[in-house]
C-alpha cells in the first residue's frame, strides 16, 4: 500500500514540475499546494499507512510569493538617470536578485535609446556583462512581464544573436508562451516583431504569430488590437482575418485616432475588407467627435488607396478639412489632392481652395508637389475659377524644371495638359522629339505600356488640337495599335452595344467594331451616312484614323462618319454624369478627328428592357448626332 501511496505522489510531483519551472516561486508554491493536496487524502484515506515525513518536507519548503516588497534597489534603478548610477549598483554592496538585474538591462536600454554610439561601449563593458550573466543564471526566476520587455531591452541595445544570454532569454519565452498573459504576447508583437524578423528569431516570431492567433478572442480593447494589426497583421493572413473580425466587435468603442489606425492598417496592406469599411463609415458618420487636420488626411489617403466609395464620409472630410487648407503644406495638399483624385471625388469648393494654395505659395512649392496637383486635376478634369494665373505659374515653373523631370513624370505632366487643354508647343515638342520617345517604344512593362500610350494621346494633341505644330512627331510604326489594346474582355454594355448595332444596321459590312485608331483611342463603333442618312460599306472608303490609314474612294458629299462610345459607370466621377478628364479628351480627340460622337452612357443604357426599345434609342442617337451636324 506504501508503495502505491509513493507511486502516486511522484506522478502528482512530476506534474506539477512539468507545468511550473523549477526555479520559479510561482511553480513552487503549486507543488507545495498538489504535494500537501495528495498527502492530506492520503493520511485520511482508511488505506494508508505512509510516514509523515515525505508531507511535513514539503510543507516545510518555504514558498516565495511572486512579487516581493519594494527595495531601496528598486528605487535607485528607477531614479537613474545614467548608465554609470546603474552599473555602479553591483558594486555598492546592494544584494541584486535576478528581477532587479533584468529592471537594470530594461532601464539601460531606456537610458541609451537615442545613444546607439554608447551601446557598442556599454555591451564590453564587464558590469554590463555580469549583469547578463546574473539574469541568465536565474531566469526562469523573472517575472513574465519584466521577461518580455527585457527581451525587448536586449534587442534595442543590439546584442548579437549569437549571445547566449539573448539566446536563453528568447528560449525562456518560448517555454512560458502558453502561460504568458494576452497583454505580454501584444507587448512583445509590438515592441519585438521588428527586431525578431531582423535578428533572425523565426522560431520565436512564428511560435508569437500561432500564440496570437489562437488566443484572439482574449482581445479586450482596442489599442492592443491596432497594435497588433500594425506590427503582425502582414506576417499572418489567418491571424488578420481574426483581427478584422474583433474589430468589427470593438469598432464601437474606438475613437478616431483607433479608426485611422486600422484604416491606415488596411491601406497599408491593401486589405479591402468591406464589412469593416462599413462598419467604420458608419461610425464616421454617425458619431460628433472632431477629426484633426492629420486624421482626415489619413482618411482621405486610406479611402484612396482602398478604392471604397462611400459619399457620406466624403462629404464630411471634405467640409471639414476645408477650414483646415490655410494651415497645410504643400505636400499635404498634394497628398489630400491626389486622394480626392482616386476616389473620384470632385468638391469644387475644396479643391478650388487647393488651387488657391498653390497660387499662394508660388515661390516655395516643390515640383513635385505641383505635379501631383496637376495630375489630380486633370483626372477629375477640374477647371480652377482663376485658370489663367494657375496654368501660368504651372508653365513657369515647367520652363525652368520640365527636363529635370523623370521622363515618365514629364510624358504625365504633359498628359495632364493636353487633358485640360494648357499643351504649348514648345512643351510637346520636349516630349515628342526622337531622342526623348525612343526610350519607351520597346517598353513592354505595364508601367511603360501605359507612358506609351500617353504618348500617343499627347502625338494626338499635336495633331488634331494644334493645327499650328509642325512637328516632330511619334513615327508611323508607333502608331499602329498593339494586340493588348484589343484584347481586353468585352462588357455587357458592349457586348449589347455591338449586337443591337448589328440588328439596327441590317448588315456586317456597315460597321466596324472595336476600332483601334492611330490616336490611342478604341472606338466601340464607327459606321458612315450618306447625305440621305443612308448606311455605306465602310470597307470601300478611306479611313485616315486607322493606323497604317486604309486606302478606297474618297467620302462622298455631305457624308458622315458616326463614332459609338460607350460610357461606364467607372468613367465618371462619383456621383455625376460628369467624364473624367481621360475620357473628355478622348471625345475631343474623335470629333477633332472628323467623326460625329454617339455617346451611349451606361446610366440611359440600363432602362432600355426590350431589345426593340435598345433599337429604337440608337436610332434616336443616331438622328440626334446628325441634327446637331447640321444646326451647326
Amino acid at each position: 500500500m506504501a508503495a502505491r501511496l509513493v507511486k502516486r505522489c511522484a506522478c502528482l510531483l512530476r506534474e506539477a514540475t512539468r507545468l511550473a519551472p523549477a526555479g520559479s516561486p510561482v511553480g513552487r508554491l503549486r507543488l507545495a499546494r498538489v504535494a500537501h493536496r495528495t498527502l492530506t487524502s492520503s493520511a485520511t484515506s482508511p488505506s494508508s499507512h505512509f510516514p509523515g515525513s515525505l508531507s511535513q518536507h514539503v510543507e516545510k519548503e518555504q514558498v516565495f510569493t511572486p512579487y516581493p516588497e519594494r527595495q531601496e534597489v528598486d528605487a535607485l534603478i528607477e531614479k537613474a538617470t545614467q548608465p554609470e548610477e546603474l552599473l555602479e549598483l553591483l558594486g555598492g554592496g546592494h544584494c541584486l536578485h535576478q528581477n532587479n538585474a533584468a529592471l537594470a538591462l530594461i532601464k539601460l536600454s531606456r537610458l541609451l535609446s537615442e545613444k546607439p554610439e554608447d551601446k557598442a561601449l556599454l555591451i564590453q563593458d564587464a558590469r554590463f556583462q555580469q549583469l547578463l550573466h546574473l539574469v541568465n543564471s536565474q531566469i526562469t526566476g523573472v517575472w513574465h512581464g519584466t521577461l518580455v520587455k527585457l527581451l525587448r531591452s536586449l534587442y534595442a541595445l543590439g546584442l548579437s544573436q549569437a549571445s547566449k544570454e539573448l539566446r536563453s532569454v528568447e528560449q525562456e519565452v518560448r517555454w512560458r508562451m502558453r502561460r504568458l498573459k494576452y497583454k505580454h504576447l501584444a507587448f512583445l508583437a509590438e515592441s519585438s516583431a521588428t527586431y525578431m524578423q531582423g535578428q533572425g528569431s523565426q522560431e520565436l516570431l512564428a511560435e508569437l504569430l500561432v500564440s496570437l492567433e489562437r488566443r484572439w478572442v482574449e482581445i479586450e480593447d482596442g489599442r492592443t488590437l491596432v497594435a497588433i494589426m500594425t506590427k503582425t497583421g502582414h506576417l499572418s493572413e489567418s491571424l488578420m482575418n481574426h483581427l478584422e473580425d474583433k474589430c468589427l466587435e470593438l469598432v464601437e468603442q474606438f475613437g478616431p485616432d483607433e479608426l485611422r489606425k486600422v484604416l491606415v492598417v488596411l491601406a497599408a496592406q491593401n486589405r479591402r475588407s468591406v464589412p469593416l469599411l462599413r462598419a467604420i463609415s458608419y461610425h464616421l458618420v454617425q458619431k460628433p467627435f472632431p477629426l484633426t487636420k492629420g486624421v482626415l488626411l489619413d482618411l482621405a489617403y486610406a479611402y484612396g488607396k482602398l478604392g471604397f466609395h462611400q459619399t457620406q464620409v466624403f462629404q464630411r472630410l471634405a467640409s471639414d478639412l476645408l477650414p483646415h487648407t490655410p494651415s497645410l503644406t504643400s505636400g499635404e495638399v498634394a497628398r489630400c489632392t491626389k486622394s480626392f483624385a482616386f476616389l473620384k471625388w470632385l468638391n469644387l469648393p475644396l479643391f478650388e481652395a487647393f488651387a488657391q494654395h498653390v497660387l499662394n505659395r508660388a515661390e516655395s512649392i516643390a515640383m513635385p508637389d505641383l505635379c501631383n496637383v496637376l495630375l489630380a486635376f486633370a483626372r477629375l478634369n477640374f477647371h480652377p475659377e482663376q485658370e489663367d494665373s494657375f496654368f501660368s505659374l504651372v508653365h513657369e515653373k515647367l520652363r525652368c524644371q520640365l527636363a529635370g523631370l523623370d521622363p515618365a513624370l514629364q510624358v504625365d505632366v504633359l498628359w495632364a495638359l493636353c487633358v485640360l487643354q494648357q499643351a504649348r508647343e514648345a512643351e510637346l515638342r520636349a516630349v515628342l522629339r526622337p531622342e526623348f520617345h525612343t526610350q519607351f517604344l520597346g517598353d513592354e512593362s505595364p508601367k511603360g505600356q501605359s507612358t506609351f500610350q500617353k504618348l500617343l494621346h499627347i502625338n494626338a494633341t499635336a495633331q488634331l488640337e494644334h493645327p499650328e505644330y509642325t512637328g516632330p512627331l511619334l513615327p508611323a510604326s508607333a502608331l499602329v495599335p498593339k494586340p493588348l489594346a484589343l484584347d481586353r474582355k468585352a462588357t455587357p454594355l458592349q457586348k449589347e452595344l455591338q449586337e443591337t448595332l448589328k440588328g439596327v444596321l441590317g448588315s456586317a459590312d456597315r460597321a466596324r467594331l472595336t476600332v483601334a485608331t492611330r490616336h490611342g483611342w478604341v472606338l466601340d463603333a464607327e459606321v458612315l451616312l450618306d447625305a440621305e442618312g443612308q448606311f455605306l460599306p465602310l470597307r470601300d472608303f478611306v479611313a485616315p484614323h486607322l493606323a497604317p490609314p486604309s486606302e478606297g474612294q474618297p467620302l462622298p458629299p455631305r457624308a458622315k462618319r458616326l463614332a459609338f462610345l460607350r460610357w461606364e459607370f467607372p468613367n465618371f466621377n462619383s456621383r455625376s454624369k460628369d467624364l473624367l478628364g481621360r475620357f473628355v479628351l478622348a471625345r475631343r480627340h474623335v470629333l477633332a478627328a472628323g467623326f460625329l460622337v454617339v455617346d451611349v452612357p451606361y446610366y440611359e443604357w440600363l432602362e432600355l428592357k426590350s431589345e426593340w426599345q435598345k433599337s429604337a434609342y440608337l436610332k434616336d442617337k443616331i438622328r440626334k448626332a446628325v441634327a446637331e451636324e447640321l444646326a451647326k
